[in-house]
């Protein structure tokens, strides 16, 4: 069906603004499910339309838009969820900021681009679930880190004797996180477990060298089970490990590299799997090392290595079977 009117929301933590592109009318309502009732039907009583005939678009923002995500999953009605900062580029150069206005340039952003828009389908209840473990466990690590840091720093300058309350509280809280992060694990593990596609999936990631746990159940998250993306290009450009090219004239002509628009923690993630592939891989450490000795930059390298891996994990979901490495093979075949 043909698509006559966008509907921009700018959702915040207690209400969301909503503009109607074509009648240039806007209104605030609950971030509530009895909100959500009521804009439906203040856009169907002003549009005189069915939600079909509309593109409803608005950005993500986490916890605070998930519900209302969920409630137009629930009542079938298409949306679609933008990344903030493809939205805010639209805008080119604004002067001013308010939750109405944010509306109504979500709303003008959606309407020209109405035909290009594709409907977001949010993940499994258990993925959603999995994503907000690894949300807090990534937080509990961070407090983990500061701590141990904050403990060696005070050894070098701090006698343990007449500081006992002090290290003793921190090794405290090291042992405390530690145990709520491994608690945090297991639970991610059984959720993975007791669903039959996630543990096929998993265990074909986890199966490519370098690979662990934490690392493919955020693929798994990003991917949403490997659906949100087409093939191993698309993810690495995500994550910020796929390098361009500049060049414009005669004048600009530079080596490829990496954006800074990316996954932050995916990368970082990915360049501890990199690491972990040279130490349990064969191969790659030979490419690493071979690479490394010729004069080639080390952290281009861990970037070519990063690919790979991802372009492995993309291979053996896509084939349904397991990683065999080619430096096994290889010895097999000798004998």
């Amino acid at each position: 069906m043909k698509i006559i009117e966008a509907l921009g929301i700018d959702v915040s933590k207690s209400t969301i603004d909503v503009h109607l592109h074509q009648k240039n009318m806007s209104k605030e309502f609950e971030n509530s499910n009895k909100g959500f009732k009521q804009l439906v039907k203040w856009g169907c009583k002003q549009t005189k339309l069915c939600f079909s005939q509309i593109v409803v678009c608005f950005e993500h923002t986490g916890l605070y838009s998930l519900q209302l995500a969920a409630f137009f999953q629930s009542e079938q009605i298409d949306f679609v969820m933008v990344p903030a900062l493809e939205i805010k580029r639209s805008f080119g150069i604004v002067r001013g900021k308010s939750d109405r206005v944010d509306a109504q340039r979500i709303a003008n952003y959606a309407y020209l681009r109405r035909d290009d828009l594709t409907p977001t389908i949010l993940p499994s209840k258990k993925i959603l679930a999995i994503q907000k473990l690894l949300g807090l466990r990534a937080k509990l690590v961070i407090q983990r880190a500061g701590f141990k840091s904050l403990e060696k720093e005070s050894k070098s300058v701090l006698s343990q004797k007449e500081n006992s309350s002090f290290f003793s509280t921190q090794k405290k809280m090291i042992t405390y996180l530690t145990k709520q992060i491994n608690a945090l694990e297991k639970e991610i593990k059984s959720i993975i477990t007791n669903d039959s596609n996630l543990d096929r999936l998993f265990k074909l990631v986890t199966s490519v060298k370098g690979i662990g746990l934490i690392v493919a159940v955020n693929m798994l998250v990003i991917t949403n089970c490997f659906t949100n993306f087409q093939d191993g290009r698309k993810f690495a450009c995500y994550a910020g490990i796929a390098p361009f090219q500049r060049q414009s004239g005669t004048s600009l002509k530079s080596t490829a590299r990496v954006s800074h628009l990316a996954n932050k923690h995916m990368k970082a993630l990915l360049h501890l799997a990199a690491g972990s592939a040279i130490q349990s891989d064969p191969e790659m450490q030979q490419y690493y090392l071979k690479r490394v000795e010729k004069g080639n930059s080390k952290m281009s390298t861990l970037n070519i290595i990063k690919n790979k891996l991802i372009h492995r994990v993309f291979a053996v979901v896509k084939r349904g079977t397991p990683y065999v490495s080619l430096h096994t093979h290889k010895k097999l075949k000798t004998f």
